[in-house]
């Protein structure tokens, strides 16, 4: 029994709740961040990946959003998760982002430098590359906060509830934001087809 005891007291010590983690990056200590960075960034890239759809665009968001933190956390109240927070850090950043790595594509579209991406057969392959990009280019198309919204809430799955508390809007914004969203990608793509 004090075998068990012993081998679960450093892994709870080993994990710090996050009251305390925040506690330490208000007070400015940089190793918190690093920690956060160690907790949350597959996540936050995650995301980034999905909104900007650009792996350097996506670099330079994640990178962005944890030097961003130690002033942001003074917004931090406590009522969503710090996970919650960060994505919420990088919708605001987002911009810059979006619109750097709508010109980059459309740049590499012209030049007809797209990289490959090798999954499968090479049929698989041609035509999942042409639906990321026929997906990318018309979700470059939305105002930001459409985007944001369509995002969130259709790719990563997340409730307008939450949606709203990262972006920090009421939910029935998030949701009007979804609905024209939606209605706009429907008459790119039908445009799309259509050429």
């Amino acid at each position: 029994m004090s075998e068990v005891l012993a081998f679960t007291t450093p892994l709870a010590d080993s994990t710090a709740p996050a009251e305390s983690l925040v506690l330490r990056l208000e007070r400015g200590d940089t190793s918190a961040v690093g920690e956060v960075y160690d907790q949350h960034h597959s996540a936050v890239r995650a995301f980034a990946k999905r909104l900007v759809g650009d792996a350097a665009a996506t670099e330079d968001l994640v990178h962005d959003v944890f030097v961003a933190l130690p002033k942001a956390i003074a917004r931090y109240r406590g009522d969503s998760s710090l996970r919650t927070f960060l994505i919420g850090i990088a919708v605001n950043h987002a911009r810059h982002h979006v619109r750097a790595a709508a010109r980059r594509r459309s740049a590499l579209e012209k030049l007809g430098h797209e990289p490959e991406v090798r999954a499968g057969g090479p049929e698989h392959d041609a035509r999942r590359r042409e639906l990321a990009r026929l997906l990318t280019r018309v979700l470059d198309e939305l105002p930001i906060d459409q985007r944001v919204a369509f995002v969130l809430c259709e790719v990563e799955e997340r409730t307008s509830r939450e949606a709203a508390e990262i972006v920090g809007v009421p939910e029935a914004t998030v949701r009007t934001r979804l609905f024209h969203a939606k209605k706009r990608l429907r008459v790119l793509l039908a445009g799309e087809a259509e050429s």
